[in-house]
Formats: structure tokens, C-alpha cells, sequence
């Protein structure tokens, strides 16, 4: 698992409640030996988009199916989580280079504001 997988794995949900298996986006690998993965999670809620934070993943966009997602979805930058690896059930896709660079760069941008 690199950075850039879309991976499944139970994520708590907001507000409490019973953690749910869910599509995530792994933006980094994380120094040490625990919660060794920085991920984001990923919906298809897409009424509560965030513009020019969230990351949309389009079905209509040439480079969806190689996310392994099913439907339009969403990154949300704002719903981080540092798992450990073994927390993942598997990677359904991947997301392209240019699109993680993109999507890494605007959250250190908003960490260093």
C-alpha cells in the first residue's frame, strides 16, 4: 500500500456510532511503527461537498475507473484518519499521480495558513 491506493477500511463514523467499511484515499505513509498510514475517506455524499477542498471523483472522468470506485464520490480532506496497515481490507484502485500531488498539496496549504 503506497500513497495514492483507494483501500477499503472501517472507518469511525462522525459523531460516534459503529465504525463502517468504506472507500479511503491513502495520502501518505507515516513515520513509526503504528497508525502507519495517513488516509482520508472518501463519500458519495456529495451534497456536503466542500468546493476547492473536497476532491471529487466523477464517473464520467477518463481516470475514474482505475479508482475502483462504483459511483461519483468525494475525498473529503476534512474526515482524516492515521490507520495502521493492518486495519485495510484491500485496494480497489488507485488514484493518478498529478491528481494525489494535487490533492496533497492543497491540504499542506491549508495546514500552513
Amino acid at each position: 500500500m503506497t500513497a495514492g491506493d483507494v483501500v477499503l477500511i472501517r472507518l469511525p463514523q462522525t459523531g460516534g456510532g459503529t465504525s463502517k467499511l468504506r472507500p479511503a484515499l491513502i495520502l501518505a505513509q507515516l513515520p513509526g511503527p503504528y497508525q502507519s498510514l495517513l488516509i482520508c475517506g472518501i463519500s458519495t455524499q456529495l451534497q456536503l461537498l466542500v468546493p476547492d477542498w473536497d476532491e471529487i471523483f466523477d464517473s464520467r472522468q477518463a481516470d475514474f475507473a482505475a479508482t475502483g470506485l462504483a459511483r461519483t464520490s468525494a475525498a473529503r480532506l476534512s474526515y482524516l484518519y492515521a490507520a495502521d496497515a493492518g486495519e485495510v481490507v484491500g485496494p480497489p484502485g488507485r488514484v493518478a499521480e498529478p491528481r494525489l500531488l494535487a490533492i496533497r498539496t492543497r491540504l499542506a496549504n491549508a495546514i500552513r495558513s
